[in-house]
């Protein structure tokens, strides 16, 4: 069975659209430690959080955030 991890955007959205870490998070009502933590892919946010996120940035999810397939062992 194949093993996938979210992976995303959302730096490089963010800071081509200007915006920091913490106007981010004002704007989606989390902490900008939240933030730096999806960024880094060591937090996986809910659900409702990346369409808030997409919201916050004018994109949809599917442009923030992806889907890698990750082989056994390797762990990203």
């Amino acid at each position: 069975m194949a093993r996938y991890e979210l992976r995303n955007h959302l730096r490089a959205v963010r800071t081509e659209q200007h915006v920091t870490q913490q106007e981010l998070a004002d704007r989606a009502g989390v902490t900008r430690q939240t933030i730096s933590a999806i960024e880094n892919c060591q937090y996986v946010p809910s659900t409702l959080l990346a369409f808030v996120l997409a919201r916050c940035l004018g994109k949809t999810v599917t442009e923030l955030f992806y889907l890698e397939e990750v082989s056994a062992g390797e762990k990203g």
